[in-house]
């Protein structure tokens, strides 16, 4: 897998480092949106899962990764920019699908609520509408550590939290890549998180009511802070959506252990390239057996 590299200006206000992975017997092309304080790299183990079956675009966000050199960083974007620049990309590479992960979440529900006319089906993983008493408790610690930049603490809360099901491997990988951000990286993360505590925790089921194509929210059985139970709540706002819970993992979802990562797989080709008589319900809940972690 080598990708195509580009630096795409977005609109004359951003430049987004971009990687294409192309496959020649590909049909579809996906798009996929990271995390808070991820680049192109955390999402290493999903292109994998996803290539040769679609070409695969991963960007990083004009703050973060290989695009942050070529912006100023002068001011944090909000998730209405990060929606804006998702919207650019999905027309750039004529993408028929998204997958996003985390609070990538929040951007692709707002891109998505502006109903793109080349999207075709979009994953929401590890992400709900709501912050349940663990994400609060995750989100304040975050804001304060952030806020004194005590890159230590930011580290080890990430490590402790969301990433507690980690292998150790990772972990220490996590830790390097989150106590060694730039000071604007900290700057925006603070700014969203504050953001987060002090908007309506619905609104983001507001915005999936516009949403007119297949959803599939994927979620860990073991993840508290964007729980299943939670994202379970799009159901009654987004017209036609399903859910897969997948048993023994974390926030995580394909990092964590060889089992959930192929399971990870199955549910993804499962929803992204469904068999072509496979009749679709409003509403369908989907329930797989895991082994536990390795």
């Amino acid at each position: 897998m080598r990708p195509e590299i580009a630096v795409l200006d977005i609109q004359g206000q951003f430049r987004v480092y971009t990687e294409f992975y192309r496959a020649d017997a590909a049909e579809k092309t996906i798009i996929l949106v990271n995390g808070s304080m991820a680049t192109t790299a955390s999402f290493a183990q999903t292109a994998r899962n996803l290539y040769p079956q679609f070409n695969v675009v991963l960007y990083d966000q004009p703050y973060a990764g290989k695009s942050k050199a070529h912006n100023l960083n002068r001011q944090p974007l909000t998730k209405e920019l990060e929606g804006q620049i998702l919207l650019e990309l999905i027309d750039h590479f004529a993408a028929e699908h998204i997958l996003s992960f985390s609070w990538g979440g929040a951007a692709a529900l707002i891109a998505l609520a502006q109903r793109p006319r080349r999207i075709e089906r979009a994953v929401i993983s590890s992400f709900s509408p709501v912050v349940n008493v663990h994400m609060r408790d995750y989100l304040e610690r975050g804001v304060q550590h952030l806020g004194a930049f005590d890159r230590h603490e930011v580290g080890h809360l990430v490590n402790d939290t969301i990433g507690k099901h980690l292998p150790s491997l990772f972990k220490r990988f996590n830790y390097k890549h989150v106590s060694t951000l730039d000071v604007h990286e900290y700057v925006q993360m603070h700014f969203h998180i504050s953001q987060v505590l002090c908007i309506d925790q619905l609104c983001y089921l507001e915005a999936a009511q516009n949403i007119d194509v297949p959803v599939l929210f994927l979620n860990g059985e073991w993840d508290e802070y964007t729980a299943a139970a939670d994202a379970r709540l799009f159901a009654q706002h987004v017209p036609d959506c399903q859910f897969s819970t997948l048993q023994s993992t974390g926030h995580f979802l394909d990092m964590e252990h060889k089992t959930a990562c192929s399971e990870s797989r199955k549910a993804l080709l499962n929803f992204l390239k469904p068999e072509p008589a496979t009749q679709r319900s409003r509403y369908h809940e989907v329930h797989r057996q895991h082994a536990f972690a390795l």
